[in-house]
């Protein structure tokens, strides 16, 4: 038999290592509140409901690139919320979010093969650092400031010279953090690297006004959004990036060719959810009660939080223990399992993230029953 030969070998998926912590309610005499993964609970939009019963299964291919109607919906909403206004050639679709990140620096390594460099926040979301190594890439963590801001002062300036892109996230996950993004526009522009902002969490930031990357123009930069936290719609894998118009044609070339497209009903669905604030007002009040009845349950425990500034995850932090630590004792005591922070980077080794993505009356009666 031929041996294959040692190439990638895919790590344990994250969540895929919760399944001694996924036990001890049970153990405990508790029910199982799995708040570790950041999945929408509540209903999908009305309005999705009914135009999707309207709406026949097509049979031709779908637009790769997103419906006119689509794009124009994305770049209407830019508009009225961030001021932001694009012709709607400079946004184009992506099957939720998560798949833009993880090839977004294959996509861009073949536009530029010198560059293989990939710059990210050194606690943030696994898939940015997944994505460089999908791509052959050199994963750079870099740590942020007091600001929140990434400190690429600290990064060599030969990696920063070699820099395809430099992922950033605000509001931030796991952390919570709002930041702004002056310190890594000025640094791509004189090194010549692909700005990608993630910004899916954009309509939950708490106490200041919500804002985009692309306030700084258009010019290398890329905001990537999703419907699947603001509309509670992950299962129509609804998302968008909009910015950089060369940037943009050229990666809608390239994805036409992979075939990723969102399928046709989605679409109009999305297109309409874009156009509606009504339910992501709904959902903002939703998160913003059930982090405080989550930080309710974690001074019950005397576990130190504090509200985030945005995002709707609680981050909890204690120097006296590590993450599985931490889900551990959570976990026995109120049945919720929440996610290490090991996951997000080596540097939130004694941090837990729980996700405010249980309905509100169970969360209620946790917080009581710790009373």
């Amino acid at each position: 038999m031929t041996r294959m030969s040692a190439g990638f070998q895919p790590p344990p998926y994250p969540q895929d290592r919760l399944a001694e912590i996924r036990r001890i309610p049970a153990k405990a005499g508790r029910e199982l509140v799995d708040l570790s993964i950041g999945t929408p609970v509540d209903p999908v939009p009305a309005l999705a409901m009914e135009l999707a019963a309207s709406l026949s299964l097509a049979r031709g291919y779908p637009s790769s690139p997103g419906s006119v109607e689509l794009r124009q919906a994305a770049s209407d909403w830019m508009s009225r919320r961030f001021g932001v206004d694009l012709p709607a050639e400079q946004v184009a679709a992506t099957v939720g979010s998560k798949e833009f990140v993880a090839g977004l620096p294959g996509y861009l390594r073949l536009r530029d093969p010198s560059r293989d460099v990939v710059l990210y926040p050194a606690i943030s979301y696994p898939t940015y650092a997944m994505g460089a190594t999908l791509a052959g890439c050199r994963a750079i963590a870099v740590e942020t400031g007091p600001d929140g801001e990434l400190e690429l002062d600290s990064v060599d300036a030969a990696l920063l010279d070699r820099a395809l892109c430099c992922w950033v996230n605000t509001p931030a996950n796991p952390t919570g953090r709002v930041s702004g993004y002056e310190k890594v526009v000025r640094s791509a522009r004189e090194h010549g690297f692909v700005v990608a902002a993630d910004e899916c969490y954009v309509e939950f930031v708490w106490d200041r006004p919500a804002r985009t990357v692309l306030e700084h123009g258009t010019e290398g930069l890329l905001a990537v959004h999703s419907l699947s936290k603001r509309s509670n719609f992950a299962g129509g894998r609804v998302g968008f990036y909009a910015g950089d118009g060369e940037l943009v044609r050229y990666l809608s070339e390239v994805r036409k060719h992979a075939g990723l497209m969102i399928p046709g009903p989605m679409q109009a669905i999305g297109a309409a959810l874009l156009g509606d604030q009504e339910h992501v007002e709904l959902q903002r009040r939703r998160y913003r009660e059930r982090l405080e009845i989550l930080m309710e349950i974690a001074g019950s425990l005397s576990l130190p939080a504090r509200m985030p500034e945005g995002g709707f995850y609680l981050w909890v932090c204690d120097a006296g223990r590590d993450g599985f630590e931490l889900a551990a004792l959570v976990a026995e005591a109120t049945g919720i399992v929440g996610s290490p922070g090991e996951f997000y980077g080596t540097g939130a080794r004694n941090c837990l993230r729980i996700a405010a993505v249980s309905p509100t009356e169970k969360l209620r009666a946790i917080a009581a029953s710790l009373k």
